[in-house]
């Protein structure tokens, strides 16, 4: 049996307008592994929101999986929740299987709910004794440093790192064994971020969840959590590589960019100073032929403006979408 833990195979999906759509996961695959965190990064629209949607199989219109499988892990084989509908999904999946920490989280609690009430609608979702899920959530408060009292609190009570540990004390109270954060950081001050992020590597180590797709712009962030990073450029993945390697050597120049762009602690970066890429990411409604990042990328042959490079690996463990890495090249 395969130790990964979820399958995303060849999926497409698109957001679909009145006579186009937006092209934002584009025949992408890959695989999570159990036991392990994913970093995926990305400047802004690339498409990093939408897999986590997609993942989850949270698919609203105007979102529409067009076409590839998503596997997931249960009781020792795989279950094509692709196949399923959102409601069957939620129902068999959400909170037990895989749990979401949405962008803007803090933001998702309505002001006039307690946050007891979230707790107690989770329990009559999963037809849990709701006493018995309380004294969970009473138990899981504390392991994110927060007193159990505030529970009965309104959320505007709470400052916006107490509301991000009370969502994801709530997210994970089934014990997922995938947790999906979306940018679950970026709206937090920097002591509050590496209290999130030591909770979140603690539920890890603890059990409490058993693998994480932490979805960033901020690398400096992955790197210190992260096993493995996936580097996602106009709805496609332009890199996957373990965390060491991918910060070592970047591949895919567009990687090479983006962690170019970050300062970091290395003297030779410190002497380097940060640069920037050129242009903008495209219109994915309409891609450039091709390489969608030949029209920024400074190593661009002729062939990145007719075909499309596949994601290959090139490296054990190391996998690019680059034809500087192929023999189509010449």
């Amino acid at each position: 049996m395969s130790n990964s833990l979820m399958k995303i195979e060849k999926v497409k999906a698109y957001y679909m307008l009145k006579d186009r759509y937006v092209k934002a996961v584009d025949n992408i695959s890959f695989e999570i592994n159990e036991n392990e965190v994913i970093g995926v990064v990305g400047e802004s629209g690339c498409g990093k929101s939408t897999l986590s949607n997609v993942l989850m199989m949270n698919i609203i219109k105007p979102l529409a999986l067009i076409d590839g499988k998503i596997l997931f892990k249960t009781n020792g084989s795989y279950k094509e929740i692709s196949s399923l509908s959102r409601e069957e999904v939620r129902k068999d999946f959400w909170g037990k299987k895989m749990a979401l920490i949405p962008q803007a989280a803090m933001n998702a609690l309505m002001p006039t709910i307690k946050i007891e009430k979230y707790v107690e609608h989770l329990a009559d979702a999963h037809n849990i004794p709701k006493d018995k899920f309380l004294k969970k959530a009473k138990e899981r408060f504390e392991k994110v440093d927060l007193d159990p009292k505030w529970l009965k609190r309104f959320p505007f009570e709470l400052s916006g790192g107490m509301k991000q540990r009370a969502v994801i004390a709530i997210a994970t109270l089934l014990d997922p064994d995938l947790l999906i954060a979306d940018e679950p950081t970026s709206a937090l001050d920097v002591v509050n971020q590496k209290m999130f992020l030591k909770i979140l590597m603690e539920m890890k180590k603890q059990g409490i969840v058993k693998s994480i797709i932490f979805v960033t712009h901020d690398i400096a962030t992955i790197r210190q959590i992260a096993d493995r990073m996936l580097v996602m450029y106009a709805g496609k993945i332009m890199e996957i590589s373990p965390i060491d390697k991918i910060v070592e050597k970047p591949l895919n120049p567009y990687t090479q960019g983006l962690l170019n762009s970050v300062l970091t602690p290395e003297p030779e970066i410190k002497k380097r100073g940060i640069t920037t890429i050129p242009g903008a990411p495209p219109n994915l409604i309409d891609p450039p032929k091709g390489c969608r990042f030949h029209p920024r990328c400074p190593h661009a042959m002729d062939i990145c403006k007719e075909k499309e490079p596949e994601l290959k690996e090139v490296e054990p463990g190391r996998k690019v979408a680059c034809f500087l890495y192929s023999e189509e090249r010449s």
